[in-house]
């Protein structure tokens, strides 16, 4: 007797794992194809970045070559956009480049950060490279086109936190798929395809093994998916703690009008000389949502693939040009740091890419084969009925015969 309700618990809890497996995966899967497809080419961004790019060629300098005053490049890129002021400056530290980023006013770039624009320097001579068109005329990209629906589904903070939500389904479906795995495969060898029974089957055991086999890698992927879409308001959550405590002897004086700002050539250097082990790779004016309406809001990062995506941000008043301090990222937005890399997969070259990509490929097959099989099965069962199932409950995995 005993056997039997320990029998009948362990048939119950397979039940409810069936459940969360079955539910989970319907409704994130076709997101989660989407997500799929749209990161194949993103993987390798930088590749294709570097195939379609039209623009004007780097002049033809020795590496030693130096830069170009960075007040200069921000004094350049207002007279070629009169009128504006300076939001950004990015060095770039693979390509000899710098961008520098403009809007009419703060207000106005708050309120849309689309009537922005930018100018794009080669670093060594000051040469334009690009300039930024007004919205009407920018054709987007194919990989502007890939990154946007990646990231929100064209809509905004609401499209992030809805690719956040079906990452976590996707775990949940990871889960519950392991958990299910044992029981529903049992009587096979691992890694069987029973070639010889229905296309249905076949699919299923091809699923279970491709689930199992990418299990790993698509946990993290999924785990660290879902906390890039949390990006936004992590960032605005530490604007609002560590920031504003950190400004707050500043808070009440005016904020300095552009003409009265120090110079930005020496708040790179500046922030270089206190953290030498870092690469200084932007600064964000006073006066912008993230960072300080007195400081230069600067980010340095590290100098190996991995380290690279790391980052550590300054502050540098903007008016003496002084070191005001080195701000200690929160534990969530390290563990987002962190996330970016893995999720991506490019910090370890080529073969790391290629590797991403074929994992990315069969978590595809994963995912439709499971939407394949779920239709299938709902097909026959509306045909058959059968009295062992409620009409509708179609469970993704079936025990092996």
């Amino acid at each position: 007797m005993h056997e039997m309700a320990v029998q009948k618990r362990a048939k119950s809890r397979l039940h409810r794992w069936q459940a969360v497996h079955r539910w989970s995966s319907l409704i994130c899967t076709v997101f989660l194809l989407l997500l799929c497809l749209t990161g194949l080419p993103l993987i390798f961004h930088d590749e294709l970045d570097q195939w379609i790019d039209q623009d004007a060629p780097y002049a033809a300098l020795p590496a030693s070559a130096p830069r170009v005053n960075l007040d200069r490049l921000a004094r350049d890129a207002r007279r070629i956009f009169p009128g504006r002021i300076v939001t950004s400056v990015f060095r770039d530290d693979d390509e000899p480049q710098v961008i520098v980023g403009l809007a009419p006013s703060w207000d106005a770039f708050r309120a849309d950060p689309e009537v922005g624009r930018f100018v794009r320097f080669d670093a060594r001579t000051a040469q334009v490279l690009e300039k930024s068109k007004p919205l009407a005329e920018q054709k987007q990209t194919f990989l502007d086109l890939m990154l946007q629906l990646h990231i929100d589904l064209f809509a905004g903070l609401a499209g992030q936190l809805f690719l956040g939500l079906m990452g976590l389904l996707f775990l949940a479906a990871i889960v519950s798929g392991v958990l299910l795995y044992g029981p529903f495969t049992r009587k096979l060898d691992f890694g069987a395809v029973r070639v010889t029974r229905s296309r249905r089957v076949r699919w299923l055991d091809l699923h279970n093994l491709l689930g199992i086999v990418t299990m790993a890698w698509a946990s993290v992927v999924g785990i660290t998916g879902a906390m890039n879409e949390l990006s936004t308001p992590l960032f605005a959550l530490w604007q609002r703690t560590d920031v504003a405590a950190m400004v707050a002897p500043w808070k009440g004086r005016e904020a300095p009008a552009q003409r009265e700002l120090s110079s930005v050539q020496a708040a790179f250097e500046t922030a270089q000389r206190a953290l030498p082990d870092m690469t200084v790779i932007s600064a964000v004016y006073p006066g912008g949502t993230l960072g300080s309406p007195h400081h230069y809001l600067l980010f340095t990062k590290g100098k190996t693939p991995l380290t690279g995506r790391l980052f550590s941000p300054l502050l540098v008043d903007a008016r003496t040009g002084k070191l005001t301090a080195a701000v200690r990222m929160p534990w969530y937005l390290r563990a987002l740091e962190v996330s970016r890399p893995l999720h991506f997969g490019d910090y370890g070259g080529m073969p790391l890419k290629i590797l991403w990509a074929l994992l990315d490929f069969i978590t595809i097959i994963v995912l439709g084969s499971g939407l394949y099989m779920w239709i299938a099965r709902a097909k026959r069962e509306k045909a058959a009925k059968p009295l062992y199932a409620p009409h509708g409950s179609i469970p993704v995995l079936e025990p092996a015969e």
